[in-house]
């Protein structure tokens, strides 16, 4: 067998699992087919005896390719990331039974529709370790970022995946409620804290965060209101990536952004980002806090 043959094949015995991985980065077939195209591209014209591990180069490469194209959606977009364009809707399209096989365990169309809101950098980072269980250290090197910030990026994903896909979850009420709050916060009023918090909410930080004074992890609604009752008074309501958090800017620089999970109209978990590199993929829309207004 030649060469060339010898690396067609070794290539398409990759094919399903790179369609996957594409498929459900972009979430269009056409889109997937395209990117493990170009894979195929860049690899025929790669000189393949420095590949060590052939699978794992060319999930990197799709990854990237897959980024690449997020990216170039993303600046396309002339509202913000919540309001994307209608796309099409791959349960539409006549599948071969390959294409079954390989989406069968695909994403639902509606988790599809929630992970449009994430950030490409989030998105890669969510779905290469959640799904296919690709080391952070191995992403780092795909967007270009410190495995802590993948970490972070990852699990910031997760909860915001777990949000948008709960249907008791109201964009409005959540602003009501993280305005509530910051009210209460600067005011010293514990009880409605408390109020506003689940019985088991946790506060993390991140190591930017704990390095500028917060605590790395508190647990439960005394503990996280008695860490904020009285304080946060430079903080504003804000929208991050179109959902309700608070923000600290000074200078009208973010220096910290506090990102909550709400569930049945409590405060969930509230987690402290001051990680430089985290705060860039956040878009982050300041807004006047309503007792201000």
């Amino acid at each position: 067998m030649d060469h060339d043959q010898l690396l067609t094949d070794r290539f398409e015995s990759n094919r399903v699992h790179l369609r996957a991985v594409a498929y459900r980065i972009l979430g269009n077939v056409d889109d997937a087919d395209d990117a493990v195209q170009e894979a195929w591209l860049r690899l025929a014209s790669t000189n393949t005896d420095e590949i060590d591990n052939l699978p794992g180069w060319l999930t990197t490469v799709v990854s990237r390719i897959c980024l690449n194209r997020l990216r170039s959606r993303q600046r396309q977009l002339t509202e913000s990331m919540i309001s994307s364009p209608p796309r099409e809707d791959p349960t539409e399209r006549s599948a071969t039974p390959e294409e079954q096989a390989v989406l069968a365990d695909s994403l639902g169309q509606a988790l599809l529709i929630v992970l449009e809101m994430l950030t490409p950098a989030e998105r890669i980072c969510f779905v290469l370790h959640d799904t296919f269980d690709v080391p952070f250290d191995d992403i780092a090197q795909i967007v270009d970022k410190s495995s802590v910030a993948c970490r972070q990026l990852a699990s910031r994903a997760r909860r915001r995946v777990r949000t948008g896909d709960d249907p008791n979850n109201d964009p409005l009420r959540q602003r009501e409620v993280v305005n509530a709050f910051l009210i209460a916060a600067k005011t010293g009023n514990f009880e409605v804290l408390v109020s506003l918090l689940s019985h088991d909410v946790e506060l993390t930080a991140d190591k930017a965060a704990v390095a500028m004074g917060a605590p790395g992890h508190r647990h439960g609604a005394h503990d996280v209101a008695s860490m904020f009752s009285g304080r946060a008074k430079g903080a504003r309501v804000a929208l991050l990536d179109g959902l309700a958090g608070l923000v600290w800017s000074p200078g009208e620089t973010p220096r910290v952004a506090f990102d909550f999970t709400i569930g049945h109209g409590t405060v969930t978990r509230i987690e402290m980002i001051a990680d430089p590199e985290v705060l860039a993929e956040i878009l982050i829309e300041p807004l006047g806090n309503d007792h201000e207004q």
